[in-house]
């Protein structure tokens, strides 16, 4: 028996997540295919003029939104944003800098003061665990 490998493949919204681009505002024969692993790493390492602009101008998927903005996705929806948005829609939000944003950010700066004071914390302990050099 011959072993037959076939390529590796995913849906196009799994390829875009990836790619941390809007699936909607891509090319319609990017949407309707799937993405072998290989194209996918290709569209990494040398993206086309469409995933440049896409990256570059918008609209960009939520996540992107949230990250650009300094904020969680949940901040995002309790603020309203439910859609993706272009750069230039995001840069007008951080101009406008509504109360929302503000609010969301704050919290957001809580939350990883919090993760960092965690993690110092259980390095912390686990140091005390260590055993510490033979006397003798």
């Amino acid at each position: 028996m011959k072993s037959h490998q076939t390529a590796q493949t995913m849906k196009p919204a799994t390829a875009a997540k990836k790619l941390g681009v809007y699936l909607d505002a891509t090319p319609a024969e990017f949407r309707e295919g799937v993405v072998s692993r290989t194209e996918l790493n290709a569209l990494q390492t040398d993206p086309p003029e469409w995933l440049q602009e896409l990256r570059r101008t918008g609209p960009h998927p939520r996540p992107v939104v949230a990250s650009k903005l300094g904020v969680s996705i949940s901040g995002l929806a309790r603020g309203g944003i439910t859609e993706a948005l272009t750069t230039e829609q995001i840069d007008a939000l951080k101009q406008e800098n509504p109360e929302w944003l503000q609010r969301e950010r704050a919290t957001q700066a809580e939350v990883r003061k919090e993760t960092v004071r965690l993690k110092e914390k259980r390095e912390a302990e686990r140091g005390d665990e260590q055993p510490g050099p033979a006397r003798g």
